[in-house]
């Protein structure tokens, strides 16, 4: 039962290491002819961390709750580790391919609604304050023809991350 929960203890370590040495075990496959793509993510340390804890884990309880011996324990544990193990792959691949919090790009100021907040000049810049993704943001504006403080504005074109070109909203 000690080196089962060796095993678990060992698989926790692999954990704590695999936080802070993110990615180096993919690394020494990068390329590596026929590995190359295979082992993408499988053997990444998080999956063998898992794989390792739960076989010591569970191996340990079935030692310590039933009469199995070692054999028996371990004809328990490799499943319930590759279970963890494919668990943890698959989590981990979720979590990298989620594409919801993606960053905002200029495309997506256009027709943005907002108001203007420092008065815009035909031949300069004023400022703008724009309703984007639930959040207000102020932005540098040049329009072709003057705008006062407080005008309802669309948002035409992005000049920059910090500047846009807008129109007047019309009613």
């Amino acid at each position: 039962m000690t080196w089962f929960l060796g095993l678990g203890i060992a698989g926790l370590v692999v954990l704590a290491v695999a936080l802070v040495l993110d990615g180096v075990l993919e690394g020494l496959f990068d390329g590596v002819g026929a590995l190359d793509g295979l082992f993408d993510g499988l053997l990444s340390l998080p999956v063998i961390a898992g794989f390792v804890s739960m076989l010591g884990f569970s191996g340990a309880i079935v030692m310590g709750t039933t009469g199995l011996g070692p054999v028996g324990a371990t004809a328990v544990g490799v499943p319930a580790g590759v279970g963890a193990g494919w668990l943890t792959y698959r989590v981990s691949r979720a979590l990298m391919n989620d594409r919801s919090g993606g960053a905002l790009r200029e495309d997506d100021l256009i027709g943005a609604p907002g108001s203007v907040v420092t008065a815009i000049p035909a031949d300069g810049y004023g400022e703008v304050l724009v309703r984007l993704a639930g959040q207000q943001v102020k932005f540098a504006a040049k329009s072709p023809v003057p705008m006062a403080r407080g005008a309802e504005v669309w948002v035409d074109e992005a000049l920059s991350h910090t500047a846009v070109s807008v129109r007047l909203v019309e009613h």
